[in-house]
């Protein structure tokens, strides 16, 4: 099984791109054990309160999808950011991370963290390799 963690962007994937994300990551990472880390459910929770009414709709639906996760509970250290927090659990764990942020996939990629992103607005797609 491998652990992938899903980064809150990539929790908007279904509705936006109508992409089955758990079914693909399957496909694509073998046996996959999707997680969500604390601090993107917090993330994710304050878009529902915050912003235009069609971004709470959003997330409020992202927030859904969470619960097909395991949630590990992790700390945010002082002047970290939620994306620093995927990253070092990243690291640490030697897993793979799904998401859409360009900024966050190329510190992933420069790290030598598999990275799994949408692909021509159809389907998912890995890029690097995973330590098992």
């Amino acid at each position: 099984m491998v652990r992938v963690i899903l980064d809150s962007n990539f929790f908007f994937v279904p509705s936006k791109f109508r992409i089955d994300v758990f079914g693909e990551l399957n496909e694509i990472l073998g046996k996959a054990e999707p997680v969500v880390l604390s601090t993107t459910v917090e993330e994710l929770r304050r878009l529902t309160t915050k912003g235009t009414p069609k971004m709470r709709r959003q997330a409020q639906a992202a927030m859904e999808y969470t619960g097909r996760c395991e949630t590990v509970n992790v700390e945010k250290d002082v002047g970290e950011s939620c994306d620093d927090v995927v990253l070092r659990t990243a690291k640490e764990w030697g897993c793979a991370v799904a998401t859409n942020d360009a900024k966050l996939r190329k510190r992933l990629r420069e790290s030598g963290v598999t990275v799994v992103f949408v692909r021509k607005r159809s389907r998912l797609e890995a890029e690097g390799k995973l330590r098992q």
